[in-house]
C-alpha cells in the first residue's frame, strides 16, 4: 500500500472522497491498525496456552484433586471505591420554550448575515450538537430564485455549505438543464443542522427550525421557490402526500409576511437512488423554467 505522504494532492482528495462516500466521518488513530495481525497474534497466544502443560493447584486444606477456586484479589480496606464511569449528558428534545427562543433569535435579525450568527450562538436545537457545521444559505440574493432542500447530508456537514458533493453535482445538472448555475440561485436547507445518519428530523425537530428558514425566506424575498424532496414539500405544504402527489404544481406560501410561488419536485438524492425519476423532475424544470422566464 503507499503512504499517504506519498500521494499526490489529487490522489489524496480521491481517497478522502472515497471514505465519504463509505461513510467514514473522521479518522480515530494517526496511523493506520492492522486488526487482522493483532487477531492472529492472538489465536496463536491461545493455541500456545493450550499446548503448555496444565497443573492444577491444591489449596491449604483441600483434597488433592480437588477443584482449587481462584483466589479472589486482594483489596485494601483504605481503597477507595471506583468512581462510576461518567455518562454523557442527556440530549435534550426540543421543548415549546426552545421553539419561543428559536422565533425570537429568527425574528430579531434584520439580515442574512445577523441571521447566520444568531443561528451560530442558538444553542437549543439537539440537532446542533452532533453536527459538525451549520450549513447555512448561499449564492445570489438578487437572483429571485431560491432553492431549498431538507436538510444537509454528509458531505454538506463537512463542508459547511449547502448541497455538496455528488448530490450538488445532480443538482448543478438539473439546473444546467434550464440554463441556470448554482452562483445564480440561493442554495439552503429547512433543517441547518445534519440529523444523526441523515435520519428524516422529527416533528419538534422541524418545528423548532421553522423560524430560521421562513426568516431566510422573509429576508431574501425571492420572487420563486423551488422544493426539493418529500420532507420540504410537506413542511411547507402540509399534509402526508408523496412528492409524488405534491410535484409539478404552483402554490403561494407567505413567510413572514413575504408571499411567494412555490413549485415542488424530486430531490437529486431521488434522481440518483432511483434514474426514472429524472423524467418526472424534467418536466418539473420546465414548468419552473417558463415562470423564471415570465412565460
Amino acid at each position: 500500500m503507499i503512504p499517504a505522504n506519498e500521494l499526490s494532492p489529487a490522489e489524496l482528495a480521491a481517497l478522502l472522497a472515497f471514505h465519504a462516500d463509505a461513510g467514514v466521518e473522521w479518522l480515530l488513530e494517526d496511523e493506520a491498525v492492522d486488526r487482522f495481525a493483532e487477531f492472529e497474534a492472538i489465536k496463536a497466544k491461545r493455541a500456545e496456552a493450550r499446548r503448555a502443560p496444565q497443573s492444577e493447584p491444591i489449596g491449604t486444606g483441600q483434597r488433592q484433586g480437588a477443584a482449587a477456586q481462584p483466589a479472589a484479589p486482594a483489596q485494601s480496606r483504605n481503597a477507595a471505591p471506583a468512581a462510576p464511569a461518567a455518562s454523557p449528558p442527556p440530549v435534550a428534545v426540543p421543548d415549546e420554550q426552545a421553539v419561543k427562543e428559536a422565533r425570537f433569535a429568527a425574528e430579531t435579525a434584520r439580515s442574512l448575515p445577523e441571521l447566520r450568527t444568531a443561528m451560530e450562538s442558538f444553542n437549543h436545537c439537539n440537532l446542533k450538537n452532533s453536527a459538525r457545521n451549520l450549513v447555512f444559505v448561499e449564492g445570489d440574493p438578487a437572483s429571485g430564485i431560491m432553492i431549498i432542500g431538507p436538510m444537509p447530508y454528509a458531505d454538506d456537514d463537512r463542508d459547511g455549505q449547502p448541497f455538496a458533493g455528488r448530490l450538488g453535482e445532480m443538482l448543478e445538472r438539473m439546473l444546467f438543464g434550464i440554463g441556470l448555475a448554482r452562483q445564480d440561485v440561493l442554495l439552503t436547507n429547512v433543517v441547518p443542522w445534519r440529523p444523526p445518519g441523515n435520519r428524516v428530523p422529527s416533528g419538534r425537530e422541524a418545528d423548532i427550525c421553522r423560524p430560521f428558514i421562513e426568516r431566510q425566506i422573509a429576508l431574501a424575498e425571492p420572487r420563486q421557490l423551488l422544493l426539493l424532496g418529500n420532507f420540504t414539500a410537506r413542511f411547507f405544504f402540509g399534509g402526508a402526500d408523496t412528492i409524488h402527489q405534491l410535484r409539478g404544481e404552483w402554490r403561494v406560501l407567505s413567510a413572514g409576511g413575504h408571499r411567494v410561488p412555490a413549485l415542488a419536485t424530486l430531490h437529486p438524492q431521488d434522481l440518483v437512488t432511483a434514474p426514472v425519476n429524472k423524467r418526472f423532475a424534467w418536466q418539473d424544470l420546465l414548468v419552473f423554467k417558463a415562470k423564471i422566464n415570465g412565460r
